[in-house]
C-alpha cells in the first residue's frame, strides 16, 4: 500500500524540524565552544582533504557517512547530499543519472564525474541513457566522495555547468585483504505484479605496499546479479470495430487508458575487475597504472501480460474488447543486452622545476555492445524477427596536465586538457531476434567531438583571512565524422554531417573571508561553455530523395549551452551545530533540450533544440551537528528551494514562464546517525522532493506511471561490529514503501543485509 497520505502529513513536519528545531536546540547549548572554520568552506570534510577545488557549495562524504547507507551500488553513497538526487530506478540500473540543483536527470552532459581523477561521464550523450560509468567501481572500494556544485573553477570544461563528482577509490597504502558479501529482496505489487525480486553481490580484493619496496598494488572484483521490477507499464489504445473480450486490465483513474501488460522484470548482472598499481620514486615523483572491466548481461524475456480471453488463454497483442469499448494492444517485446567496457589510466606526479606537476591519460571503450529486440510480444516468444544494435567500440579519450606553485601570497595553476568522444553504432533486421540469424543492414549513426581546453588560475592570500581566486578557461570545440546511413536500392547510403568548430572563453572569480565574528563568506561567480555532444548533434534522417541528411529533421545550427552562476555562501556555528547557507543563481542561454517545437524551417519536430534562455535560482540550508543533545548523536540535513524556468523559447513560447521539467520545488535529504553502543550503529535517512513538471509546457503533470512524481523515502540500518574484523549491517531503504515515479517505477520497500570484513 503507498504511503502517500502519511508522507503527505509528515513532509512538513521534517522540513520544520529541519529548519527551526535545530537552531533552538543549539541556542540551549550556546556554552558550547564554537568549532573551527577551515581555511575554505566544505560541507562534510572528514580526514581526507577534498579532491576537487572547492569553489561555491562543495562537499565531501567519507566513512562516517558511508556506514550509515544502505549501499547496493557506488552511487548510493552520495544519495543524502545536499540539492541531489539519482535517478536509480533499481538496484544495478546503468542509466543512474545525477541530478544536482537544476541539472534534471535527462541532462546528464551537465556533471563532470571522475573516478581516481579519470573521467567516467559518458559524454557521448545528453540523455537518460548516458550517465556516468558508476559500476567500474563497487561500493567497498571507495574511499570519498567530494562533490562541487557549479561551474566555478577554471580547472574544469564546461560540462561542469552542473557541477563535478569525485569518486576516490582506497588507496594501496597498506597491506590488506577485504570482502563484502550483500543480500537484498524487494517485495514489489503494482497492476499485475505481486512478487519479491531479489539479489546478491560479492565483493573483495587486496592491497599490497611492502615496507621496502617503492612498488604498491590493488586488485579488487566484484559480482552483482539482481531482479528488479518492470521498468515500463504497456497501456491500450483506442480503436475501432470488433476486438477478442477479455479480462485482466486494470482501470487506473490516474492513467489516460487501462493498463494491459508490463515489460519483463530486469534480470542484471554484472562483473566488475579493477587493478591499481604504481612506484613511488625517491626523486618524489609517482607513476600510477589503472585498469577496470566491467561486464554487464541484461535479460528482459520475462514480458508480462494481463489479459486473458473467456478461456483463459493470455492475450498480449491485438485488438481486444475490455469495458464495453474496443482497443488495440501493442507495446511489449522482449530484449537482450550484452556489454564489455574497459578503463585504461596512466597518471603521475611530482615537482618539475619547483613546479607541482600532475598528468593523467586515460582511454574508455565499449569493446562490447550488442542489444537485440524482438519486434513484439509473439516474435519474441517465438523467436521471430527482430533488431540487433551493435556498437562499434564507442568510448573516449581523455587527459590533462597541471601545473602549480606557491609564490608569496599566490598559488598559481596553470593546465592543458583534451578530449575525444566518439560514437559508432549500427542497426540490422535479423529473422531470428535472439541469436541474429541472417542480419540484414537497417541503419547507422557515427561521429567524433574533440575539446582542447587551457586554464590559468590564482588563488591570491589577501591576508586576515580573506583570500581570492581568479581564473580564466579557454575551449576549442570541434565535431567531425559524424553521419548516417540507410539500406537505399540494395546498397548502403552514407550521408555526412558538415564539420563544425568553436570557441569560447570562460572567466571565474571567487572571494572568501570572515564577516561578523563567527561569520564566514564565499562570492563565486562563473561562466561556462558546455558543447553538444555527439548524440545531440547527429541525429536526423536521410532523404530519400536527395540522399542527403533532412535539414529539417535535427537542427544544423544547434549552439552550445552558456550559462551565467552565481554562488553566495554563508557559515555560522550554533555551538555543535554548523550551518552553511548557499545561494545560487544561472542564467542559461540557448540550453539544449529535446522537445516539440519549430526547427529553423518553421516546422514542428521533436529533436534537441535550444531553448533561449532557462533561469533558475535557489537556496539551501544544510545543517551538521555532532554529539547533539546526547554522545553518539549526529545529525546531517539539508533542504533546498529552487525556482527554474524557461525565460524564453522562440521554438515554443508556450513554454515561456513554465516551471523547467524534471526540477523540483523543494529538496531535502539527511541521515541522522546514533552509536547504541561501541559496537553497534543506527541511522535513519530521508529523502524528499516535491512533483516536478513532466514535461516542457506544464501540461503533464502526475502522480502514477508516465510521470515524475513526489517522493518522500525513510531508509533505516543497523550495524553490528563483530570482531576487530567484521561487522554485519541490515537495513531497510524505503521503510514506508511510498510509490514514487520517475516516469519508470522507482524501488518499493527493500531489505538489505551485508557482511563486510578487512583484515
Amino acid at each position: 500500500m503507498s504511503a502517500k497520505p502519511f508522507a503527505g502529513r509528515m513532509q512538513p513536519a521534517c522540513l520544520l524540524a529541519l529548519t527551526s528545531l535545530l537552531p533552538s536546540l543549539a541556542h540551549a547549548q550556546a556554552a558550547s565552544e564554537p568549532a573551527h572554520l577551515s581555511e575554505i568552506l566544505i560541507v562534510g570534510q572528514g580526514d581526507h582533504p577534498i579532491t576537487v577545488q572547492p569553489r561555491g557549495l562543495s562537499v565531501s562524504l567519507g566513512e562516517t557517512e558511508f556506514q550509515a547507507i544502505n549501499a547496493l551500488n557506488v552511487e548510493d553513497l552520495m544519495k543524502y547530499a545536499p540539492n541531489f538526487f539519482v535517478r536509480k530506478r533499481f538496484a544495478g540500473d546503468d542509466n543512474a543519472v545525477v541530478a544536482l540543483r537544476g541539472a534534471n536527470t535527462v541532462q546528464s552532459a551537465r556533471t563532470l564525474v571522475l573516478v581516481d581523477g579519470f573521467v567516467v561521464s559518458n559524454f557521448l550523450g545528453n540523455r537518460y541513457d548516458y550517465p556516468p560509468k558508476w559500476n567500474l567501481v563497487g561500493p567497498a572500494e571507495v574511499r570519498q566522495f567530494d562533490l562541487v556544485y557549479g561551474p566555478y573553477s577554471a580547472r574544469y570544461g564546461g560540462n561542469s555547468m552542473g557541477g563535478v563528482i569525485s569518486v576516490t577509490t582506497r588507496a594501496p597504502d597498506r597491506n590488506e585483504v577485504y570482502a563484502q558479501t550483500q543480500s537484498m529482496i524487494m517485495p514489489f505489487r503494482e497492476y499485475g505484479i505481486d512478487e519479491a525480486f531479489s539479489g546478491f553481490s560479492a565483493e573483495g580484493g587486496f592491497s599490497w605496499r611492502p615496507n621496502t619496496s617503492p612498488f604498491h598494488m590493488r586488485a579488487g572484483f566484484r559480482h552483482f546479479e539482481n531482479i528488479g521490477q518492470p521498468m515500463t507499464y504497456t497501456l491500450l489504445t483506442p480503436s475501432s470495430g470488433g476486438g477478442t473480450p477479455v479480462t485482466g486490465p486494470f482501470v487506473d483513474p490516474r492513467l489516460a487508458t487501462p493498463v494491459f501488460g508490463a515489460a519483463s522484470p530486469v534480470h542484471v548482472i554484472q562483473d566488475q575487475l579493477r587493478l591499481r598499481a604504481g612506484v613511488d620514486y625517491a626523486s618524489g615523483w609517482s607513476v600510477e597504472a589503472i585498469g577496470s572491466i566491467w561486464m554487464t548481461d541484461q535479460d528482459l524475456t520475462d514480458t508480462r501480460t494481463f489479459m486473458k480471453d473467456g478461456s483463459g488463454t493470455s492475450i498480449a497483442q491485438g485488438k481486444v474488447s475490455f469495458g464495453g469499448k474496443t482497443w488495440t494492444a501493442a507495446g511489449l517485446n522482449m530484449s537482450l543486452t550484452q556489454r564489455a567496457e574497459y578503463l585504461l589510466g596512466l597518471k603521475a606526479d611530482g615537482k618539475m622545476a619547483d613546479w607541482e606537476t600532475r598528468f593523467n591519460l586515460s582511454r574508455y571503450w565499449i569493446g562490447r555492445q550488442d542489444t537485440r529486440t524482438s519486434k513484439d510480444y509473439l516474435t519474441g516468444a517465438s523467436n521471430g524477427v527482430g533488431l540487433q544494435t551493435l556498437g562499434r567500440q564507442p568510448g573516449w579519450w581523455t587527459s590533462d596536465l597541471t601545473l602549480s606553485r606557491e609564490i608569496s601570497r599566490h598559488d598559481f595553476a596553470l593546465g592543458l586538457s583534451a578530449n575525444l568522444y566518439e560514437t559508432d553504432q549500427d542497426t540490422y533486421a535479423s529473422a531470428n531476434w535472439k541469436d541474429g540469424r541472417t542480419p540484414i543492414f537497417s541503419s547507422a549513426s557515427y561521429g567524433k567531438t574533440r575539446l582542447l581546453g587551457v586554464f590559468a588560475e590564482d588563488r591570491i592570500d589577501l591576508g586576515d583571512g580573506y583570500s581570492l581566486t581568479a581564473g580564466l578557461r579557454f575551449e576549442d570545440w570541434r565535431a567531425f565524422d559524424g553521419g548516417l546511413a540507410k539500406p537505399l536500392s540494395g546498397r548502403r547510403l552514407d550521408a555526412a554531417y558538415a564539420s563544425r568548430s568553436q570557441s569560447s572563453i570562460s572567466p571565474k572569480f571567487s572571494l572568501q573571508g570572515p564577516l561578523a565574528e563567527g561569520w564566514t563568506a564565499q562570492l563565486s561567480l562563473g561562466l561556462a561553455t558546455r558543447y553538444p555532444t555527439v548524440g545531440e548533434l547527429f541525429q536526423g534522417r536521410i532523404d530519400d530523395v536527395s540522399q542527403q541528411i533532412d535539414p529539417q529533421s535535427f537542427d544544423p545550427n544547434l549552439r552550445p549551452e552558456k550559462s551565467k552562476d552565481i554562488n553566495l555562501i554563508l557559515r555560522h556555528d550554533f555551538g555543535p551545530i554548523r550551518s552553511t547557507g548557499s545561494f545560487f543563481f544561472q542564467d542559461v542561454e540557448d540550453s539544449i533540450f529535446s522537445f516539440n517545437g519549430l526547427n529553423a524551417y518553421g516546422n514542428v519536430v521533436s529533436s534537441y533544440k535550444n531553448v533561449d534562455l532557462v533561469r533558475q535560482f535557489g537556496m539551501e540550508l544544510i545543517l551538521e551537528a555532532r554529539d547533539l543533545l546526547m554522545d553518539g548523536l549526529d545529525i546531517d540535513g539539508n533542504v533546498s528551494w529552487m525556482d527554474a524556468q524557461t525565460v524564453k523559447n522562440t521554438s515554443a513560447p508556450a513554454a515561456e514562464g513554465v516551471q523547467f521539467p524534471r526540477i523540483p520545488r523543494w529538496r531535502s535529504n539527511g541521515n541522522l546517525r546514533y552509536r547504541l553502543t561501541d559496537r553497534m550503529r543506527a541511522s535513519l535517512g530521508w529523502r524528499y522532493a516535491t512533483r516536478p513538471n513532466s514535461d516542457l509546457f506544464g501540461l503533464s503533470r502526475g502522480d502514477a506511471y508516465g510521470f515524475q512524481s513526489e517522493y518522500f523515502t525513510v531508509d533505516g540500518r543497523i550495524t553490528v561490529k563483530l570482531s576487530e574484523q567484521a561487522e554485519l549491517g541490515v537495513g531497510v531503504d524505503n521503510l514506508f514503501n511510498d510509490q514514487a515515479y520517475v516516469a519508470h517505477p522507482l524501488p518499493q520497500r527493500s531489505f538489505i543485509i551485508d557482511l563486510k570484513s578487512r583484515w
